[in-house]
């Protein structure tokens, strides 16, 4: 990943006119470098990072995984395009393991999201076992300590 993306990556506010003083190049040519890593799809959105656990809001986050049978042609792409069009999914991956996709799903409660997996995931051709995780309080996002720490904190010395 070149310089650009990173700084972009870190944090996606910071301005053309910065980030051309930090890589020693034209605001011009951060502009279009940008622009055209949006029209390749490099760049496919920008996002804050945001403490839901502070807002108390009222959404349960389950890490689910799914176990299916890869279609001769296509193998996994066509079931895990299917799961995806739901708008409670978040997010999939094709892992390894004993499990082939890992989905992060969103839902209003438990019922909800219990609701998602009965009824719509588990009745999906293909799809063969799945096994649900709560998110209870989350530590660390996308890189991103959710608690407040102190810069330098001193390891305690025991005699």
């Amino acid at each position: 990943m070149d310089e650009l993306l990173k700084i972009l990556k870190n944090n996606a506010l910071e301005t053309p006119d910065n980030i051309a003083k930090m890589l020693n190049i034209s605001t011009e040519e951060v502009r279009s470098r940008i622009a055209d890593y949006e029209k390749r799809g490099i760049i496919k959105g920008y996002q804050a990072i945001v403490n839901e656990d502070v807002l108390k809001m009222d959404r349960v986050t389950a890490l689910i995984e799914v176990k299916v049978s890869p279609e001769r042609e296509g193998g996994f792409n066509h079931v895990a395009t299917r799961i995806g069009k739901f708008p409670e999914v978040q997010s999939i991956y094709l892992v390894s393991g004993d499990f082939d996709l890992l989905l992060f799903v969103v839902g209003p409660d438990l019922k909800e999201v219990a609701f998602f997996v009965s009824e719509k995931l588990a009745t999906i051709d293909g799809v063969h076992a799945t096994a649900t995780h709560f998110m209870l309080k989350t530590y660390k996002h996308h890189g991103v300590l959710m608690e407040a720490q102190d810069e330098y904190e001193r390891l305690k010395i025991t005699p």
